[in-house]
């Protein structure tokens, strides 16, 4: 069981386009409306593929009531958290080379008494479903505390419960001492958050590290095309996934952080590559469209392992790519 906190949730609408051109009128050759926020999918993600997850928001106005509704109607259970103003809307633009544009609203201001009652719901929530992991995931909303993130590490931990962060900027440097059991930056947020450039996978591993002696539990790093890292005390481990025809982007580190605490029991190398094979297979389908586990197993077998303490993985992968590829846009 995964509990999640999405704090800036969203109702997402993808329009596909042959080409995003300025100041144009364009037409949407198709278009679909899902339920947003990365913790939102992180939930969506598990569910899809047989687990049991609940996601936790705030829900506030109409547009909060069509998000818990299409939560809902893909069987994930949702807990909302009344608040006064509405959930945001965000639009991606898709076209059919695997660009997205996405235009993102901010989300609403909330009180620090709704705040307060987010933390302590998904915190009891937890406790209540014997849970695995609590997740927090996102953007905060406008006004948001930075250490939000850091505050649902405590508690959390207080209540004897392990505690993975996908966030980005201040919130992510200000949970960092708090020591979660797992971060999800990608290379520009980690580069970000050590102050400086990440030239190559080494250097990435290396910052990561330097987080881990600081308190945190496990780094998972995601490369975009280039898959992902895995790095703890004792392990440093590179996934690269195979490639795929891209058709959406977005939430596919959702699913790739699903799909590692999904599989966390098992050993580290293990949780990597279906943390690969789970984002791998998001990107395929169009929209933030969760994989279910045959698109899963398909890609699982084709993610290639290499230890970056020089051990080679029993698939027989024997390289380090000297780059890491530019991201594309992800964050909710």
């Amino acid at each position: 069981m995964i509990v999640t906190l999405t704090p800036n949730p969203s109702i997402d609408r993808t329009l596909q386009i042959p080409e995003l051109r300025r100041g144009a009128v364009l037409r949407a050759s198709s278009q679909r409306i899902d339920p947003g926020g990365k913790g939102v999918n992180v939930a969506r993600a598990t569910v899809a593929d047989g687990g049991a997850a609940v996601a936790v928001l705030p829900v506030g106005g109409p547009e909060g009531r069509q998000l818990m509704e299409l939560i809902r109607a893909e069987g994930v259970e949702a807990v909302g958290v009344d608040v006064r103003p509405p959930v945001r809307s965000n639009i991606t633009i898709a076209e059919p080379d695997g660009t997205v544009t996405k235009l993102n609203e901010a989300g609403p201001e909330l009180e620090v008494s709704e705040f307060e009652r987010l933390l302590q719901t998904v915190v009891d929530v937890a406790r209540d479903r014997d849970a695995t992991w609590i997740a927090g995931c996102g953007s905060l909303p406008p006004g948001g505390p930075d250490d939000l993130y850091a505050m649902l590490v405590e508690r959390g931990h207080d209540a004897g419960l392990r505690v993975a962060i996908d966030t980005s900027g201040a919130p992510l440097a200000a949970v960092i001492d708090a020591g979660p059991d797992l971060i999800k930056p990608n290379d520009e947020e980690l580069a970000e958050l050590v102050g400086r450039p990440l030239a190559d996978l080494r250097g990435v591993a290396d910052a990561a590290a330097e987080l881990c002696q600081r308190g945190v539990g496990a780094v998972l790093v995601s490369l975009g095309p280039d898959g992902a890292l895995l790095i703890t005390a004792a392990e440093r481990v590179h996934a690269t996934p195979p490639k795929v025809d891209v058709a959406s982007t977005v939430g596919a580190g959702d699913a790739t952080l699903a799909g590692y605490l999904n599989s966390w029991s098992r050993p580290a190398t293990e949780a990597l590559v279906d943390a690969v094979a789970w984002g791998t297979a998001a990107v395929a389908l169009p929209g933030t469209i969760m994989p279910d586990p045959e698109a899963i197993a398909g890609i699982r077998t084709r993610v290639k392992l290499v230890d970056l303490f020089g051990a080679v993985a029993p698939d027989g992968a024997s390289t380090v790519g000297a780059g890491v590829s530019g991201n594309v846009p992800t964050d909710q």
